[in-house]
């Protein structure tokens, strides 16, 4: 059969997602659990996608595949007995074998964090991303709608991204003020790598007057990732979501209060 997970984790203490030969990835320490809940069977589980070392994720979607009969219970609080407190699965579902939590995602869905105070905080270090002072947020907001629709944005791409083309809709790209906080809410077909860290760390040089709404949008058209600034701190940031179609019956985003920093 093959099951979907919900998986929430705190990046701070792993290599980032993918399986690696030192194993100290998410993906790593998840199979070994669901190995041994599966009778000490081998697992390999795929992911919606990829997050990088101190990354976090308050709605990771992966799936598996076993022979072994379990309750869906067994997939998710026995799982959970097995793994370290940075790691959690919070829901199980059985999907038919047409579900792949990668190919069949028509979204993907982001938060970054910030706090913008004089004074680092240390209460929230590894989970906010942190400037030292005070942004024009109105001035982002606008030079973030430059970036809304369907572009090439090789500007904002790691030099190591493997996605087949730069190509990608972001639909979302707001900006919130929360609780002393700004939170940056992305939506996208899919993600380039460092996609959403290049766009926060642009933004951020539009809020601190670096840059105007039409550098942004020149930089866009660039497609050249030399001319952007650098890519910002993975600290503040949270893979919230997956769309996937309403069929296959799975929770698309984080349960609300799941991702409250204060």
């Amino acid at each position: 059969m093959r099951i979907a997970l919900g998986i929430e984790y705190d990046g701070r203490a792993f290599a980032g997602w993918q399986s690696q030969p030192h194993g100290n990835t998410v993906q790593d320490i998840l199979n070994q659990a669901l190995g041994r809940i599966a009778g000490n069977r081998d697992i390999s589980t795929v992911a919606a996608g990829r997050t990088d070392a101190g990354v976090h994720a308050a709605m990771q979607v992966a799936h598996f595949d076993t022979d072994a009969s379990r309750p869906l219970n067994a997939w998710v609080r026995g799982v959970n007995a097995l793994l370290p407190p940075e790691i959690a699965v919070v829901w199980a579902r059985e999907v038919d074998d047409g579900f792949h939590a990668r190919f069949s995602a028509f979204s993907r869905s982001y938060s970054y964090f910030l706090l913008t105070h004089p004074v680092r905080s240390c209460l929230l270090a590894g989970k906010v991303g942190w400037y030292h002072q005070a942004l024009d947020v109105d001035a982002m907001r606008e030079a973030a709608q430059r970036l809304l629709g369907r572009h090439d944005f090789s500007s904002f791409r790691a030099s190591e991204c493997q996605a087949k083309s730069p190509v990608k809709d972001l639909q979302r790209l707001d900006i919130v003020e929360d609780g002393g906080l700004l939170r940056f809410d992305l939506v996208a077909d899919a993600f380039l790598h460092h996609m959403v860290r290049n766009l926060v760390g642009a933004l951020l040089y539009v809020g601190k007057g670096a840059l105007d709404a039409a550098g942004m949008q020149s930089l866009l058209e660039a497609r050249d990732r030399t001319c952007a600034p650098p890519t910002f701190m993975p600290d503040g940031l949270y893979l919230t979501g997956v769309g996937y179609p309403e069929t296959f019956g799975l929770p698309s985003q984080c349960e609300a209060g799941r991702l409250k920093l204060r």
